[in-house]
């Protein structure tokens, strides 16, 4: 059994929620915009016999609300990155879901660049490709656009969105996470030399499956595409159907040997 790394823990970037009951991969999530690390608990505990789960916590959030959001895509990636350095001792498979996809996108970038072999995988989750900008002005909206944002997409519970306490407590970083997704666009002619597996809710108003399919353009490795019942959000409600998929395509990663061979998964 895998000890869980003592530099996890409160009021730092990287949490495990629960400690791997094998020897598979090391598989790092990263949250949506205005989301914490304890959205993929559920997910954590249905992998951990398939992986060894790390999640990302944002600064500004839960334990780590008095630390300045980061408003900047790469940015938070570099830090990212240097908060992954104990793992690195093989080769993440990198998830991320809406905003996440696209930190994971730049994280992958950002280790190959530091240490040449980058990720061994990379799950975009309800995002449009990094070519695709997608500003629709939320990060200039006022608190109560915000927190109308929030209401349309199905993410956030009504008692949440109706405390007005905590909604100021969680708007700065919100707001600053959606400054950094909506002024993001990924660099021209950049792509991975891992496979990417992008995944979409079949009933996502703001990601159409044109744009999902983009990333295929952004790896030199294979591609996939699921799509699932629902939509934003449908992580929550097909949380077992998303983590026998990430469990299928953890082993799909690992068959395909060193990174960058080329050819296709399928779709």
């Amino acid at each position: 059994m895998t000890a869980v790394k003592s530099r996890v823990g409160r009021g730092t970037w990287i949490r495990q929620y629960h400690q791997s009951t094998g020897a598979g991969p090391t598989l790092l999530c990263l949250p949506h915009a205005g989301g914490s690390a304890t959205a993929y608990v559920g997910l954590s505990k249905a992998l951990s016999a398939t992986a060894e789960v790390l999640v990302v916590q944002y600064p500004g959030r839960q334990d780590r609300i008095a630390d300045r959001p980061v408003d900047d895509i790469r940015e938070l990636a570099r830090r990212i990155a240097d908060a992954l350095d104990p793992w690195l001792d093989r080769r993440p498979v990198l998830f991320g879901h809406s905003m996440g996809s696209v930190v994971a996108y730049e994280v992958a970038l950002e280790l190959r660049a530091r240490t040449g072999q980058g990720a061994a995988g990379l799950i975009a989750s309800g995002r449009a490709a990094p070519s695709v900008r997608q500003d629709r002005g939320v990060h200039l909206r006022d608190d109560a656009g915000l927190t109308d944002e929030l209401a349309e997409l199905s993410g956030t519970a009504t008692a949440l969105l109706t405390n007005h306490e905590l909604m100021a407590a969680v708007l700065p970083a919100l707001r600053s996470d959606f400054r950094a997704v909506e002024t993001y666009q990924g660099a021209p002619g950049t792509r991975v030399d891992c496979p990417i597996s992008a995944y979409g809710g079949a009933a996502d108003p703001h990601v159409s499956r044109e744009d999902l399919l983009k990333w295929r353009d952004h790896t030199t490795g294979g591609f996939s595409a699921r799509w699932f019942p629902g939509g934003h959000f449908y992580l929550q409600p097909q949380q077992s159907a998303v983590a026998a998929a990430v469990a299928q395509d953890l082993a799909v990663f690992a068959s395909r040997g060193p990174v960058g061979s080329g050819g296709s998964l399928s779709g």
